[in-house]
């Protein structure tokens, strides 16, 4: 008996020498969710699925119980979500990866399902998965180790609906124990690379494989490696707050060499720089923020008016515009609405917005128009006929329904932001350059109005100061140049 006793004893005094083992080799639960088909985009988009197929793989090799979830919708992200809580146990590790659109929102990030109906910036709330509220959730049922890694950072096909609410992702405030990698800096959205695997999760994958590390070594080389691979032009942002050791793959760490003397990664760019102030005040032809009178730029009408030749190749090209997109899962479910209600004015406007989304403008602008047939007071269908009309070069009509739209709603931002386009493209550089300062001091990241405010300075002879608005909004967002490509502006 006494012999027996001393055995137990000596078990229990050898059993704790080996406790980050057992942890980190034990109870390993992984969501990983790979969102590509979202109909509000322009096409599928290439990563997300490769992506979550490797990473998932690569985590099961590595100890991790995964479910894998492809092109979720809202109820089939909320199942997954559940299922991963529901296997957590008190001190086990909980990863999430998810790759697709993902939102910023009231400080937070949300992760949006291929279903999601988002018209307004309130809609990201309803239909988004809050990354905040997963950490938590995951640290409520006693995960000890929490980590997210979101290859989200990308422009959303929303923005036009409510783009002073899409700059990026937001950083995160997360329980102690926690790991959370963005594919970029905070604010910051990632152009595509064209590739069928995005440059984070292959920098990642390199790195996970590399025994020995601590999960925060793991992800520091990863972020290191990604800033080199895109010479600075990405840099993933990496928040921690682990409490205990973790390793992806434990054991022997490598010899020192080329890798693993890798100096730190640099810090994240900085915010936009302060534009330098001007020694006089820019002329400005009216004041525009809150304009009562509409601003009349010079009529184009050489531009604007249509011989009846144009006419018909536009009602052409409005019947093929609507033969196309008639199978578009959203424009069926619009279609479906308004053949049983056809004066459903918010059905309407938001096949409006998908029409336009779309590039099927004509389309768009006729949906708009009927919406305010029947609401004439509805001041997002106002702007958005603006914008819409800047594009077609309708510009004298465009200016009408903006300051219809500021009539309605003084210092509405993104009306702002439409009619700073409407007199850059008229040529009224003075009164744009007004226009986007005024949305600017709503919303600084406005990264359109910021790049419009640019080009309208470099007009106006203010080279320098153009120049600098032009590259802090080509930093926090590299498409932009080819949206105002789009939209005729150069």
């Amino acid at each position: 008996m006494r012999m027996r006793l001393l055995f137990l004893i000596l078990i229990w005094a050898v059993a704790p020498v080996f406790p980050s083992v057992a942890a980190d080799r034990g109870d390993r639960f992984a969501l990983v969710i790979g969102n590509a088909k979202y109909p509000d985009a322009e096409a599928p988009l290439k990563e997300p699925i490769n992506d979550a197929r490797e990473i998932a793989d690569e985590l099961k090799r590595d100890g991790f119980n995964v479910d894998v979830g492809e092109n979720l919708n809202g109820d089939g992200m909320r199942k997954a979500l559940d299922r991963l809580y529901g296997r957590i146990k008190p001190g086990s590790t909980a990863l999430i990866f998810f790759s697709g659109f993902a939102i910023q929102s009231n400080r937070q990030s949300y992760m949006i399902p291929v279903d999601a109906g988002i018209w307004t910036e309130p809609d990201v709330r309803h239909d988004g998965f809050p990354l905040e509220t997963i950490l938590g959730e995951m640290n409520n049922r006693g995960a000890g180790v929490k980590i997210a890694l979101l290859d989200a950072s990308r422009r959303n096909p929303f923005e036009r609906r409510f783009r002073s609410y899409s700059a990026g992702l937001a950083p995160v405030i997360a329980p102690n124990g926690t790991l959370v990698m963005y594919s970029a800096a905070p604010g910051s959205v990632v152009g595509d690379n064209g590739s069928d695997h995005s440059l984070f999760v292959q920098e990642l994958l390199k790195e996970i494989r590399v025994p020995g590390l601590s999960g925060e070594e793991t992800l520091n080389r990863t972020r290191l490696g990604v800033t080199r691979a895109s010479r600075g032009e990405q840099v993933p942002s990496l928040s921690s707050s682990l409490a205990e050791d973790f390793s992806f793959i434990p054991g022997v760490r490598p010899p020192p060499g080329p890798t693993a003397s890798l100096p730190p990664p640099p810090p994240p760019p900085p915010p936009p720089l302060p534009v330098a102030p001007v020694e006089r005040p820019l002329p400005i032809d009216k004041p525009v923020p809150s304009v009562e009178k509409p601003i009349a730029p010079p009529l184009d009408v050489d531009r604007l008016a249509k011989s009846d030749t144009t006419a018909k190749d536009d009602n052409k090209d409005t019947k093929n515009d609507a033969s196309a997109l008639a199978n578009d899962p959203t424009i069926k479910s619009l279609n479906t609405k308004l053949a049983d209600n056809p004066d459903d004015a918010n059905a309407l406007y938001r096949r409006g917005q998908v029409y336009a989304s779309k590039g099927a403008y004509n389309l768009a602008i006729q949906d708009f128009d009927d919406s305010l047939r029947l609401n004439p007071k509805d001041v997002e269908a106002y702007n958005n006929r603006c914008w819409t009309r800047t594009v077609v070069g309708d510009l004298q009509a465009a200016l009408k329904d903006c300051n219809e739209a500021l009539r309605l709603r003084p210092n509405f931002v993104d009306a702002l932001d439409s009619r700073g386009l409407v007199n850059l493209k008229s040529g009224q550089t003075k009164n744009a350059i007004a226009d986007f300062d005024a949305a600017l001091k709503i919303n600084p990241r406005l990264t359109s109005s910021l790049y419009g405010r640019g080009l309208a300075k470099r007009r106006n002879g203010a080279i320098a100061e153009g120049d600098l608005d032009i590259a802090n909004a080509k930093a926090m967002d590299p498409n932009i140049v080819k949206e105002f490509d789009d939209y005729g502006v150069r």
